[in-house]
């Protein structure tokens, strides 16, 4: 099994893990109701779907 001969430095190790991060959430408008949701989802405030109404809200 090969094991590192020298120990990588700070800065090398923090460039390689400068993508580890998380990301925040993508988050798109509901032509419908204006509400944040995710993208590709039905609205759970309205039950709509790209523009057409998929799921009968009531109440």
């Amino acid at each position: 099994m090969a094991v590192p001969k020298r120990k990588h430095s700070n800065a090398r190790t923090g460039s390689r893990r400068a993508h580890d991060f998380k990301k925040p959430a993508t988050l798109v408008s509901c032509p419908e109701c204006s509400k944040n949701i995710p993208p590709h989802v039905v609205c759970p405030n309205c039950g709509s779907y790209m523009g057409r109404r998929i799921v009968n809200q009531e109440g």
